[in-house]
Order: C-alpha cells, then structure tokens, then sequence
C-alpha cells in the first residue's frame, strides 16, 4: 500500500497561505468594526442599529446575570447603550472592541446595582443558609444554563462578586474599588455566593 506524504515545502506553504487569509480576515473585520463605530459617532441611525443588533444578543444575558431580573436587565441594556454611544471616542482601538463594550455594560449594571445597597440583604441571609465551602467541585458539576439560573436568583451582592469574580475575571481589590467595599469583603461574598450555590444545588438533588 502507498501512502501518500505532501512534501513539506508545500504544507508549509499551505500553512502560510492560511495564515495570510485569518489576517486578512481578522484585518477586514477590524476595518469594518472601526467603520461601523465612526458612522455611529457620526449618529447615522442605521449604523447605531446595526451595533445595537451586533451586541445586544451577547449583552443582555450578562445584564441578567448582574441584575437577576429580566425587566431589571432590559432597562440596564437600554442604559448602557446610551452610555456606550456617547463614550464611542473613547475607545482607542486597542483591543477588542466587544471586550470594551462588555466593560461599559458591566460598570453600567453596576452603578444600576449601587442605588441599592448590593450588600445589605447579603449580610443578613448568611446564617439562615447554613453556608460553608467544604465542597469545592460541586459547582463544576452542574450544567451552564441551570447554572446560570441559580446564580441570577442569588442576593444582589452575593450575584454581583460571584459574577465580577468568577466570571468577568476581576480581583477581589478591583471589585472591592469597583463597589466600595474592602477586599475581605469582597473575598467573604464570593465564599458566601459559591456557598449559596451548593446549597441550592443539594437541594436539586
């Protein structure tokens, strides 16, 4: 049996072919974003809907999660796209651009979050729960969506440290600046939230 082995030139020059076409790609896709931003800068309707129609399907669940509400969500989406236009100059072009937006949704959820007091009800429900952290996999063990259903239910302030935390990837000094909390606080709503989460897994079960 012969088997059939491209000669390494060629694969190589395959390989570089590709490599050309993801950056021209990638290239293309960054030209039309910045377009599409200047247009918007520019208040062209159709570019403002077509940005609003290109995220809003990925920034609406992150409101849900932040805010544990759908009704709550919608207002922080509708929010945090007013803010997202009118601080579209200061995107510098470095980095992605969802990543940016993504930042003026969650500080958007998050100044919503601060006209309560995220951390009031928190500190009350702690011993009622029975909360402890003994159980480190038990989270991992449970599906996305069911997941993401037990953490919108959560106190506010136990649902907004998980998620900056777990989640977005925030310090625990950068959520505790970002809600104006101490970093032992923020380190004692994570352990709480992550507490609350195996309780009401157990109790799924």
């Amino acid at each position: 049996m012969t088997i059939f082995v491209a000669p390494t030139k060629n694969i190589f020059v395959a390989s570089m072919q590709h490599l050309d076409l993801e950056l021209h790609l990638i290239t293309r896709k960054g030209s039309d974003e910045r377009r599409l931003i200047e247009k918007c800068m520019k208040n062209d309707r159709s570019a403002q809907r077509q940005l609003y129609e290109m995220l809003a399907p990925k920034m609406f669940p992150l409101c849900i999660r932040y805010m544990g509400d759908r009704d709550k969500a919608e207002d922080v989406l509708q929010d945090g796209f007013i803010t997202l236009f009118s601080k579209l100059g200061s995107y510098s072009g470095e980095g992605s651009f969802e990543g940016w937006a993504r930042k003026v949704f969650v500080n958007t959820a998050l100044m919503s979050l601060r006209k309560n007091d995220v951390l009031k009800e928190s500190e009350e429900i702690d011993a009622a729960w029975g909360i402890s952290s003994d159980e480190p996999g038990v989270i991992e063990k449970i599906g996305y969506d069911e997941l993401m259903k037990i953490i919108s239910g959560l106190p506010s302030g136990f649902r907004t440290v998980f998620n900056m935390y777990v989640i977005e990837g925030y310090s625990h000094k950068e959520i505790g600046e970002a809600l104006g909390i101490t970093e032992n606080t923020s380190r004692s709503q994570l352990m709480r939230a992550r507490g609350m989460i195996q309780a009401k897994i157990k109790a799924l079960k």
